[in-house]
């Protein structure tokens, strides 16, 4: 069952969202509590799994990650071991960094993140060289409109 989130509590998660990882003052100070009551709050938003981890977002252009691709994939297998297989060999590739099962057409979209495309077509090599799939499909991006967006709370 999903936690009920106060005022507060959504003040607090924007707030991180935005600023990631602002000082305990900052916090209480910007939604208006004590520095206790917000490590309270803070600590049963991590309890209760709303926080699920404390990150930092990279710039993927400064790291000369300046190719995204969605790959759409459709298998013929739907065996538990086909399956593990593929995510096995899907997790194991750093530049995939979203990975979905999708109704529809296909079975699984990836989201991969490449130098170039010849490091894009070594990403696609690993996975088709290990795991046996119907058709494949590609979509180079030409320009990010919007990346990682907050979530609306």
């Amino acid at each position: 069952m999903a936690r009920r989130l106060d005022q507060t509590d959504r003040a607090i998660l924007r707030i991180l969202q935005k600023q990631g990882t602002p000082s305990q003052r900052e916090l209480a100070e910007k939604v208006g509590l004590s520095q206790n009551a917000c490590w309270r709050r803070l600590n049963a938003l991590r309890e209760d799994g709303v926080i699920a981890h404390d990150t930092v977002r990279l710039n993927a252009t400064a790291l000369g990650l300046t190719l995204t691709v969605f790959v759409l994939m459709r298998t013929r297998h739907h065996s538990r071991e086909w399956f593990e297989t593929f995510r096995k060999v899907v997790g194991s590739i750093p530049n995939i960094v979203d990975f979905y099962r999708i109704a529809g057409e296909y079975d699984y979209l990836l989201k991969v993140v490449a130098c170039d495309m010849n490091d894009f077509d070594r990403v696609y090599q690993q996975i088709i060289s290990k795991v046996e799939l119907d058709a494949i499909t590609s979509y180079m991006t030409m320009e990010t409109l919007a990346d990682n967006r907050d979530l609306p709370v």
